[in-house]
């Protein structure tokens, strides 16, 4: 990611009316909102029409109209990841709309687990949830606990690491990979009765 620093100055002037560092902005976080989105799309099933271009595109033009006094670089990015899940979800229940339901192909993507961890290593790709069902999953799970959906937004759409959840949540790493874990097992069981 860009620099904390240096994102947190570009979106102040930003939010002052500088043009100027809106454009250093995208500049500086258009290759990390790429590499989330690719990660995000690596997970879907093959030949799907929503490609991570198109995502982060979409996902800052939403940026770019958002009236908000922007914090920090944390800040910018937990929006992004709400914003990215917002457009894959839309797209989503669009193609499904489009289909009517009937013998649409489920929108899927890997499993909770498939989520690399700190080294880059992981599982590999389990099997496909339907995003749809996902996403009714995870508003039961903010119903319960807000924070643990919050979690699982950042670190799953928003491809955040488990520091990076953690200063934008403003809680430990111990209690975000504590709640993390918990929140992948609530919706793996969630996500089965569903199927």
């Amino acid at each position: 990611m860009a620099g904390a620093d240096a994102v947190t100055q570009l979106l102040n002037g930003w939010s002052a009316g500088d043009k100027d560092a809106g454009d250093r902005l995208l500049a500086a976080v258009y290759e990390e909102l790429h590499r989330t989105a690719r990660r995000y799309m690596y997970r879907e099933r093959p030949g799907h029409t929503l490609q991570p271009t198109a995502l982060v595109n979409e996902a800052y033009l939403r940026l770019v109209d958002q009236d908000t006094a922007w914090r920090d670089r944390s800040h910018f990015y937990a929006i992004a990841a709400q914003l990215m899940r917002r457009i894959v979800v839309d797209h989503a229940r669009h193609r499904r709309a489009a289909k009517r339901g009937g013998d649409a192909a489920p929108i899927t993507v890997a499993d909770l687990a498939a989520i690399p961890d700190e080294a880059g290593a992981g599982p590999g790709p389990g099997p496909g949830i339907d995003v749809l069902d996902l996403e009714r999953c995870l508003t039961a799970l903010a119903a319960l606990d807000p924070r643990q959906a919050r979690i699982v937004e950042l670190r799953f759409f928003g491809g955040l690491t488990i520091a990076e959840t953690a200063e934008i949540v403003g809680v430990s790493h111990t209690i975000i990979e504590r709640e993390w874990s918990f929140a992948r097992a609530w919706l793996r069981r969630a996500l089965e009765r569903a199927a």
